[in-house]
């Protein structure tokens, strides 16, 4: 989520500089953890690293520049790269990732 808000603060700043003005750029996330200490629902005990990273992501929401909120795991296009998956499932994503339709 980090590395995705601080790409979007780039891209957000150089289309503003264009002028066109920007909504809310929407962040979806599988994590309820992150995103609850994101809403500063969950207190974080340690972890001062993780600690400023979600501290940049609150700000740039709460000045309204990014959306943060949860989906399902099966909508997340990062879990393909990050998860174990079976057989069907890589068969299912293979268009996707690839970018192209299914051969009939």
């Amino acid at each position: 989520m980090f590395e995705n808000v601080m790409m979007g603060i780039i891209i957000r700043g150089t289309l503003v500089d264009l002028g066109h003005k920007q909504p809310p750029t929407l962040v979806r996330t599988d994590s309820t953890t992150a995103l609850g200490i994101v809403l500063d629902n969950i207190k974080q005990v340690r972890s001062r690293t993780m600690d400023m990273r979600f501290h940049v992501i609150r700000d740039r929401m709460l000045q309204g520049q990014f959306h943060i909120y949860w989906d399902k795991g099966e909508n997340n296009l990062g879990d393909y790269y990050t998860k174990h998956h079976p057989p069907w499932h890589q068969f299912k994503m293979r268009p996707v990732v690839l970018n192209n339709t299914p051969q009939h």
